[in-house]
């Protein structure tokens, strides 16, 4: 096994670069500014699609109350290995697209938030779909799903199912990134 992250994660861009997205991990601005949108001390119940090698997650393990659940969606095996040992206190599952069974499976109802660091233009427009269908019906009302994409692209699916808060640039990261916050509302 690597025990170089950006490395793993460059190995794993080569082999499948429309699941993974980019060359090397999020940068540690990209991860402050998605984990600042959240009020943590409120924060019961937090999920992560697409975790890669954890740059996301671990600015979550550091906000996040010990009391808190924490559960991680990583799709290939060898990454969602290492965030297992990188995070032990927090729950693994492998399949996004079954998010809300998953969830159900640890007597988890709703979440708070999800943070996404799923390309979802990268998929195909049924899979991005469901993809978004499943965490709105995993979000409480007034949970947010923040994520990140490379590209403006997202905006219309994502404002057709959530109230978009706010779009910004996180210009240090490569490639330079934009945070969606989108709050799950009644009339979505």
């Amino acid at each position: 096994m690597f025990k170089n992250h950006s490395l793993l994660f460059f190995k794993k861009f080569v082999h499948n670069p429309k699941y993974v997205g980019s060359m090397i991990p999020s940068s540690r601005y990209l991860a402050n500014r998605m984990v600042a949108a959240a009020a943590w001390e409120k924060a019961d119940h937090i999920v992560e699609i697409g975790a890669g090698t954890g740059a996301i997650t671990r600015v979550i393990a550091q906000r996040v109350r010990p009391d808190s659940k924490v559960v991680l969606f990583e799709k290939e095996k060898e990454m969602g290995e290492r965030l297992q040992e990188d995070f032990p206190r927090f729950v693994r599952e492998s399949n996004a697209l079954r998010l809300v069974a998953e969830l159900n499976k640890h007597n988890i109802r709703s979440v708070d938030y999800i943070f996404s660091g799923l390309p979802f233009y990268n998929f195909s427009p049924v899979m991005r779909l469901q993809l978004i269908q499943q965490c709105k019906e995993a979000l409480k009302p007034g949970g947010k799903l923040i994520a990140f994409q490379y590209s403006l692209q997202m905006k219309k699916l994502l404002a057709a199912h959530f109230e978009i808060e706010s779009i910004s640039i996180v210009p240090l990261n490569f490639p330079p990134a934009f945070v969606y916050v989108c709050r799950k509302t009644e009339k979505h």
